[in-house]
Order: C-alpha cells, then sequence, then structure tokens
C-alpha cells in the first residue's frame, strides 16, 4: 500500500516549533506576573504586619526614632510596590501581545494541519477509488476466464 506524503510537512514542522516558542514565551511572561504579583502581595502584608506591631509599641513610652525608622521603611517598600505595580502594568501589555502571537501561530498551524487531512483526505479516496478499479479488473478477468472454461467443456 502507498504511503501518504504531505508535501507541506516542513512548513507543518516550522509551525509547530514558532508555536512552541510562543507558548514557551507566554509562560515566561507568566511566571514573571506571579512573581511580581507574590512580590506586592509580600510586601503589603509586611506593611500590615509593621503597622500592627508599632501600635503594639505605641503604649507607654514613645521611641521617636524608632517612629521615623518605621516611616522611613515604609516609605521606602511603599515606593518599591508602586514601581513593583508600574513594572506589572507594561508586563501585562507584553503578556498581551504574546498571546495574541500565541494565538496567531496557533492559527496559522491548524490551517495547514486542516490542509494536510484535507489532502490526505483526497488521497485515500484516489486511492480506494484505484484499489476498487483493480479489484473489479480482477473480478471481470476472473469471469472471463470462468466462461472461456465453460465454453471449453461444452
Amino acid at each position: 500500500m502507498a504511503k501518504f506524503r504531505f508535501k507541506l510537512e516542513p512548513v507543518l514542522k516550522a509551525r509547530c516549533h514558532t508555536e512552541q516558542q510562543r507558548q514557551r514565551e507566554v509562560a515566561a511572561l507568566e511566571q514573571e506576573r506571579q512573581r511580581i504579583e507574590d512580590r506586592i502581595r509580600s510586601q503589603q502584608q509586611f506593611l500590615a504586619d509593621s503597622k500592627h506591631q508599632m501600635r503594639d509599641h505605641l503604649v507607654g513610652q514613645l521611641a521617636t526614632d524608632d517612629l521615623r525608622l518605621h516611616a522611613a521603611s515604609g516609605m521606602r517598600i511603599m515606593q518599591e510596590a508602586d514601581r513593583m505595580v508600574v513594572e506589572l502594568a507594561g508586563l501585562h501589555q507584553r503578556l498581551s501581545r504574546a498571546r495574541q502571537s500565541l494565538i496567531e501561530a496557533t492559527r496559522d498551524r491548524r490551517a495547514i494541519e486542516l490542509l494536510r487531512e484535507k489532502r490526505f483526505q483526497e488521497w485515500k479516496a484516489r486511492h480506494e477509488k484505484a484499489e476498487a478499479a483493480a479489484l473489479d479488473e480482477l473480478v471481470v478477468q476472473r469471469a472471463a476466464r470462468s466462461d472461456q472454461t465453460w465454453e471449453n467443456h461444452e
């Protein structure tokens, strides 16, 4: 039996490779997004915890140096969190573009796969038609031989 060969197989492989590359890019950006979001949550939790600790220390004698250090530390952490929020916004834009690129790569690969399936079905139909024609020819030849044998016996 003849084997189906798709002439655009190298194109399909290239498109699969491109799609996988886009998937890796999206995954890397997702990991970066998760890392930034985790850091922002961690800093928010640290600020909340330190506020509770300072409230607990406000009982009795006040240490102005501690208050000043706490305020400076809180401001530094808030500035870092603000910077990360801006970074996260830029990352969301890059992630959106990467996802769109992945969608396009998937669509391109799928188009070639659909073409391959169509060509395979066409090849299969031609192959089955040729096989049926060959079978019909064998039946006709057998019938002709059978007729000759019958005529020879009479």
